[in-house]
């Protein structure tokens, strides 16, 4: 296994240099840096982290990227990751994308400049050419966000079985003209794609065809829910059932629903994402697919922690259950 000393052999420079290197030293010219780098790169070497952190050199810092810690889902999984880390004697810097790719690129950098150990992205606008090439400065994971690739652990859920047996429960109810809400393109890639997947598959499999003016694409607030709904009281033909991507989104429906006058779920049968708070608070109470946002939050410090303690861990996706929660909506 390389260190330091090879690491110095083979960059041609001192060890002191390559120490300022590795811990971030402001007096080290970029010539030289580049010449660590490059080396620690060609050895595989990895700084030992526990060592690091006895010298005071790592942050006990987390960093955890979210869309918007306004939606009731990321704040709760932000509950459980700090509550987690806390236990284990580490904080957490939250950072909101905005779905910008800009500042997800900005919150990245944190990463090279060592203000956090390592980051847990519970969403990514970047491709992941772009996000990969962050994991040199430190660990990287995924939770709640899927991305084809073998070099960051996942925490994953079963989307494509949630929207499926989603989608079921609104056939079984006796429903065939069923619309769709997703907070993505119909055809996009991660858990939208899955999602996507499971709900023409039990649509196909109930010899559904999918209406294409029943789907409402980049939905994600209550707001959108309402405007979705005053979509549909415009059409002629309109769903007698929809399934939503998120429980705000469904929120937004159930409300501008009642405002119309509409009866749920006599009118419309409503299915929401997430199991947020505000499903039990609509009335009538939403029909919601559960995900396990503590279990999330608790497994990405573990599995984190993990990594920062362990580099040559091996890379692996952890799979989450996911369930059906019936309420009145439906």
């Amino acid at each position: 296994m390389a260190n330091i000393s090879d690491v110095a052999k083979l960059s041609g420079l001192s060890k002191t240099t390559v120490s300022r290197v590795i811990n971030n030293h402001p007096y080290v010219s970029d010539k030289k840096r580049e010449q660590v780098l490059k080396a620690m790169k060609e050895l595989g070497y990895i700084p030992n982290p526990s060592a690091r952190r006895l010298r005071g050199q790592l942050t006990t810092t987390i960093g955890v990227i979210v869309p918007r810690i306004v939606n009731p889902f990321f704040a709760h999984l932000i509950n459980s990751i700090e509550q987690a880390a806390s236990e284990k004697g580490y904080q957490v810097l939250i950072g909101q994308s905005y779905e910008d790719k800009e500042k997800e690129v900005a919150f990245l950098n944190l990463l090279k400049t060592k203000q956090v150990d390592g980051i847990i992205m519970t969403s990514t606008e970047n491709d992941w050419n772009v996000i990969e090439s962050y994991i040199e400065y430190g660990p990287i994971m995924l939770c709640n966000d899927y991305v084809n690739q073998e070099i960051a652990p996942m925490i994953r859920l079963n989307q494509a079985k949630g929207a499926y047996i989603g989608a079921n429960h609104l056939i079984e109810r006796g429903h065939r003209k069923i619309a769709y809400c997703t907070g993505g393109l119909f055809d996009e890639q991660g858990k939208g794609k899955d999602r996507n997947r499971g709900f023409q598959k039990a649509l196909s499999e109930a010899g559904i065809k999918i209406n294409p003016k029943w789907i409402f694409i980049d939905q994600h607030t209550i707001e959108d829910g309402k405007h979705v709904l005053r979509q549909i009281l415009e059409m002629e033909d309109r769903p007698t059932a929809i399934f939503t991507g998120s429980d705000e989104v469904a929120g937004g429906i159930v409300i501008a629903a009642k405002e119309k006058g509409l009866t749920i779920p006599n009118d419309l049968a409503v299915i929401g994402f997430d199991d947020q708070p505000i499903a039990e608070i609509l009335d009538p109470k939403l029909t919601t697919i559960r995900q396990p946002v503590d279990l999330m939050g608790e497994k990405s410090i573990e599995v984190m922690i993990e990594m920062l303690e362990n580099p040559e861990m091996e890379i692996r996706n952890y799979d989450l259950p996911i369930e059906l929660i019936v309420r009145q909506s439906t």
